[in-house]
C-alpha cells in the first residue's frame, strides 16, 4: 500500500539526484522554483520509505493561452519501485490540489524516453523535440485539467 502526501522540497533532492541527474551535483537538483509561492512537492511512500517524487510550480508557458497554469518538474521513481503506480498516484493527488485552486492546465518538459508514460497519464504532445543540456532530448507535454 502506497501513501501519497505533500513533502518538503529538500525531501526531493536525493531522488532527483539518483534518478534524474546522477552525473550532476546535488546542487543541480535544487530548482529555483522549489520555494516559490505555490510550489507543491508530492511524494509516494512504501512502508515509510520515500520511493517517488514530483514537484509542481506556478509557471506559465507562453505557448498556451490559458492563464492558470502549473508546471510539473522533477518527477522520479526509484528503479526498484517502478510499475507500482506511484507516479500516477502522485500526479492525481497534485491535480486535485491544483484544480481546487482554480488552475486548468498542467504542463512539463518531458524526456522523450518517458513520453509514452506521460501519454498514459493523459498528457498530450506540444511542439517539437528540443535539447535540454546536459540532460538530452525533451518535448513539451500538457494536460487540460478543467
Amino acid at each position: 500500500m502506497l501513501e501519497v502526501r505533500r513533502i518538503t522540497p529538500e525531501m526531493t533532492y536525493s531522488t532527483r539526484h539518483t534518478v534524474l541527474r546522477p552525473h550532476q551535483t546535488i546542487e543541480d537538483c535544487k530548482y529555483d522554483t522549489d520555494h516559490e509561492p505555490g510550489a507543491l512537492h508530492v511524494g509516494a511512500f512504501s512502508h515509510g520509505r520515500l520511493i517517488s517524487i514530483a514537484s509542481f510550480c506556478v509557471e506559465r508557458n507562453p505557448d498556451f493561452s490559458m492563464e492558470m497554469q502549473y508546471r510539473l518538474r522533477g518527477m522520479a521513481t526509484l528503479d526498484e519501485f517502478r510499475k507500482l503506480g506511484a507516479g500516477r498516484l502522485i500526479v492525481a493527488h497534485a491535480e486535485n490540489l491544483i484544480i481546487a485552486q482554480g488552475f486548468d492546465l498542467l504542463w512539463c518538459n518531458a524526456r522523450t524516453s518517458v513520453q509514452s508514460y506521460y501519454n498514459r497519464l493523459g498528457f498530450n504532445i506540444h511542439g517539437e523535440v528540443f535539447d535540454y543540456p546536459p540532460i538530452g532530448p525533451h518535448i513539451v507535454m500538457y494536460k487540460k485539467l478543467a
